[in-house]
């Protein structure tokens, strides 16, 4: 399937499982095509036909923009290398989740999460471990009587109650029937609340991006600043409070103006603020709910409180823009 068709596809189970979806991001490069939202649940997601086409760079970009805005990176697929995406399976690539949309529409619109996971040497499943020993304990089975029923060794039914080893299909089937007992664990494709924590998503000194030109000016005022490379933003900031922007920077042109309203499209759905910081001369306040700030202005503001202000000042006129 190609991506047009594959991302009409994503775009059409996203809006029947209730999901209000950004425009899409025309921009090259781009971390991800789509921001949508449920409820709480944010997704930022990538469509590619081959998911190995995801870059290790892109990833790094999508992992940090969704911990900033406390959603989840998703990659949606059909197939890897010369293989096509099962359903119900989950393929990792460099940390984010990847699935077809058969597993999609299963996980948001019929409530099945995916229960299985691709990785070197085949397919997996989570085990609850801490049901597998109570269970196990609770019948005074030994783990050398385990071990013998399932043909494996004792050492792995203990890395197997230990959290540390995912088992093959065959085993865990075998387990549940010898158990009589559920001890699947559904696969995560959503961060949970720890993940999304600031500090988690601060980039490691080797990851940090270089300082771009929104770096510089917001840093001294008090923001924290990711500069982003391939979204149609040039960073994300946080006040550190609770607060966050997406964060444009150029000259007034038709590039600029296109990207600002994809900016108030995405912002609209992650819940954020949207500013665009001008060089040169601007004869708008604002573009679709993007406050448009000129440089020289910016440049003599010294309070982080007087951006603030400044922004929602000039929110509150929608009839200003181009």
């Amino acid at each position: 399937m190609n991506k047009e068709a594959l991302t009409l596809q994503v775009i059409e189970i996203l809006s029947k499982a209730g999901f209000t979806l950004s425009d899409r991001c025309n921009i090259r490069p781009r971390s991800f095509d789509l921001a949508a939202r449920r409820c709480n649940i944010l997704l930022l997601l990538r469509v590619l036909s081959n998911i190995d086409g995801l870059s290790a760079e892109t990833a790094r970009e999508m992992r940090h923009l969704s911990g900033f805005l406390e959603g989840s990176p998703l990659v949606i697929g059909s197939k890897s290398r010369d293989q096509t995406l099962a359903d119900g399976v989950t393929y990792f690539r460099y940390g984010i989740p990847s699935i077809n949309p058969g597993t999609l529409y299963d996980c948001f619109i019929e409530g099945v999460p995916p229960l299985v996971h691709a990785a070197p040497g085949g397919l997996y499943i989570n085990i609850d471990s801490e049901r597998l020993k109570s269970i196990r304990t609770a019948r005074n089975i030994s783990l050398g009587e385990l071990a013998s029923e399932l043909g494996i060794s004792r050492r792995t039914v203990s890395k197997y109650e230990g959290g540390g080893m995912d088992a093959s299909i065959d085993v865990v089937l075998r387990l549940e029937e010898i158990l009589d007992a559920e001890l699947v664990c559904p696969i995560k494709i959503l961060s949970t609340e720890r993940d999304l924590t600031k500090q988690d998503h601060t980039p490691e000194p080797s990851e940090q991006p270089e300082q771009n030109e929104v770096s510089l000016l917001l840093t001294p005022l008090g923001f924290f600043v990711f500069p982003a490379k391939q979204a149609p933003f040039s960073a994300i900031s946080n006040d550190s409070g609770d607060t966050t922007m997406l964060t444009g920077f150029s000259t007034y042109n038709r590039t600029m103006v296109r990207n600002a309203r994809l900016m108030s499209s995405i912002s609209s759905v992650a819940g954020t603020k949207s500013v665009y910081i001008v060089k040169g001369e601007c004869r708008h306040t604002q573009i679709d709910g993007t406050v448009l700030i000129e440089e020289s202005e910016f440049r003599r503001i010294d309070d982080l409180d007087d951006v603030m202000r400044l922004i929602q000042e000039r929110n509150i006129d929608k009839g200003d823009t181009t």
